[in-house]
């Protein structure tokens, strides 16, 4: 339930709308909901703008499906979404909610297993432009992942790929579509130079993805993450290796922030 629909409940109650029991009924579910192998966060959106969003890798295909069905039976809670699963997880899920649309098929982890993220209910579209950028092809998968949940909550971002510094008149060639961002994700292994080069071209909030791309010394995604958090490029958001979901989340809770300041809202 997020605030929205919490308000449009009480003030049902004040009209007399919608009676005492139905109130308590839906406020009763609006903490959490004990599914018994897990405990469905539905207070979630109210509190952080953002719905609980299920992520895939160790859970059953059936807990999957049913934690999706739990969170798609509270109204108003925002967009539903499934995080990095595997095949039989998307039929599961999908099998017991029809209406879910897999967004970023064909992605995958490092170690080469296919994952997807699965929609439901997904936000109207916002007007902000975000710009998600790749230093190479290797870190599409975390750029896919990052993008897909931007696309759930309203966001379509522009996609820019392969610009690495190793051939810095590419990242050139983007510094148009860069500057006319509202923010932008800067995904990258190796040395993670990318962030830096990008977070000195524009005004624009810049979060950083180190991926695990890279040879020996790159230490899985260690080495990128250093040189970001090390950045001199003032005010660099890092979130964690191959993190594309952390980085949508950092962005989004930016432009609510951004839209609650608003004297209009």
């Amino acid at each position: 339930m997020d605030e929205v629909s919490l308000r449009n409940l009480v003030e049902g109650l004040q009209r007399g709308e919608v009676s005492a029991d139905d109130a308590v009924a839906a406020l009763r579910r609006l903490p959490f909901a004990d599914l018994g192998f897990a405990r469905i966060d539905h207070h979630r959106s109210l509190r952080q703008g953002m719905a609980e969003t299920v992520f895939a890798p160790g859970k059953e295909a059936g807990h999957c499906a049913a934690i999706v069905t739990e969170l798609l039976a509270q109204p108003g809670s925002g967009p539903v979404v499934l995080s990095r699963a595997s095949a039989p997880q998307v039929a599961a899920a999908t099998g017991a909610n029809p209406d879910g649309v897999v967004i970023a098929a064909g992605g995958g982890d490092r170690h080469g297993t296919e994952l997807h993220t699965v929609v439901w209910r997904p936000a109207a579209a916002r007007a902000e432009r975000i710009v998600v950028v790749t230093a190479g092809t290797a870190d599409l998968p975390v750029a896919d992942e990052c993008a897909a949940t931007l696309s759930a909550y309203g966001l379509h971002p522009v996609r820019i790929a392969d610009i690495g510094v190793a051939g810095l008149h590419r990242v050139l060639d983007a510094v148009d579509e860069l500057a006319a961002a509202d923010a932008i994700v800067v995904v990258a292994g190796m040395e993670g130079a990318l962030a830096s080069v990008v977070g000195g071209l524009t005004a624009a909030p810049v979060v950083a993805v180190p991926t695990s791309v890279g040879y020996g010394a790159s230490l899985e995604g260690v080495t990128a993450l250093l040189g970001m958090l090390a950045s001199c490029a003032s005010g660099l958001t890092v979130v964690g290796i191959d993190n594309g979901f952390g980085a949508a989340c950092a962005i989004l809770r930016m432009l609510n922030a951004r839209v609650s300041e608003r004297p209009d809202v």
